[in-house]
């Protein structure tokens, strides 16, 4: 059995991990609920351009087509991987890498496959492999429109100057603080409604469709990254409040199990000493 002093150490050891994973988990909880209002008063007006781009697109002649949605044969593809710069979130990091991994080895197999990476932990992943074009991770340390803006009027130049044929998203959706769904999303080339739209009966445009086209193009596409950053982000502190919640339930199971062994141990020095001296005692008496 282990002696006394190495089964304190231990404990001190569980304790203080312990008081750090909680005081992490209480961090991330605060954060949370910052990031998932946001993304949560954002996904309708998101969702909404997103839906009214696609049906004015769809009606729209092909020769009147924008560059945006130009479609082309799949030659380079450029996957946006989105992650965090920090670690202790449990699965958070893995599944995207895992997803994004997928994409260049099965689903794009016969492509030549870049990445942008978005988190230190998908440019860790993949600088090894030489397929990383730029490191973006800054982005989540001033997390704005603004600077978000930046890195999609890069994604959409490459693509009207011909450089990547279609662009792809990989990001966790935030569901709530337990769940996470992987997501791949087109970006570019943008992907028209399926069937017949109709938006004449809803909309008024002024001026025409194709000029009002034009304009909301840019910013759909920049909203459409901006929301992907920003579910990546709430996601990412579901997942360390998660993580860290798990880590201070399994710390303190194994510290109370160590008290226990502790316990046990001092009990049986205690024992034998007492033996000790009742041997003595009955020596001394013969």
């Amino acid at each position: 059995m282990a002696n006394l002093k190495e089964i304190r150490n231990r404990i001190s050891s569980v304790s203080s991990t312990m008081q750090i994973t909680s005081a992490m988990k209480m961090v991330s909880a605060a954060k949370l609920k910052k990031a998932q209002d946001a993304i949560t008063a954002m996904r309708p007006y998101s969702n909404k351009l997103t839906e009214l781009l696609q049906s004015l697109s769809a009606t729209l002649d092909a020769d009147s087509g924008s560059k945006y949605s130009t479609q082309r044969e799949v030659n380079n593809v450029l996957v946006v991987a989105i992650t965090s710069n920090r670690g202790l979130c449990g699965a958070f990091n893995s599944n995207i890498i895992k997803q994004t991994q997928h994409l260049i080895s099965n689903v794009y197999a016969d492509k030549k496959v870049s990445v942008l990476a978005i988190g230190k932990k998908a440019n860790d992943a993949f600088v090894k492999q030489d397929r990383v074009i730029g490191n973006e991770s800054p982005v989540f340390d001033d997390l704005t429109f603004d600077n978000v803006a930046t890195i999609a009027e890069f994604l959409m130049e490459k693509f009207v100057e011909g450089e990547y044929d279609k662009v792809e998203l990989v990001y966790n959706s935030f569901k709530n603080a337990a769940t996470q769904i992987v997501m791949t999303e087109q970006f570019l080339p943008i992907v028209p409604v399926e069937g017949d739209a109709d938006t004449n009966s809803d909309y008024i445009f002024e001026p025409s469709k194709e000029e009002i086209v034009e304009q909301l193009i840019p910013k759909s596409l920049k909203t459409q990254l901006f929301k992907g950053i920003r579910d990546s982000f709430a996601s990412e502190h579901g997942a360390r409040m998660t993580a860290m919640h798990k880590a201070t339930d399994n710390a303190t199971e194994l510290r109370d199990q160590l008290k226990l062994t502790y316990n046990k141990a001092r009990q049986a020095a205690i024992t034998n000493e007492i033996l000790e001296i009742v041997g003595g005692a009955e020596a001394l008496n013969n």
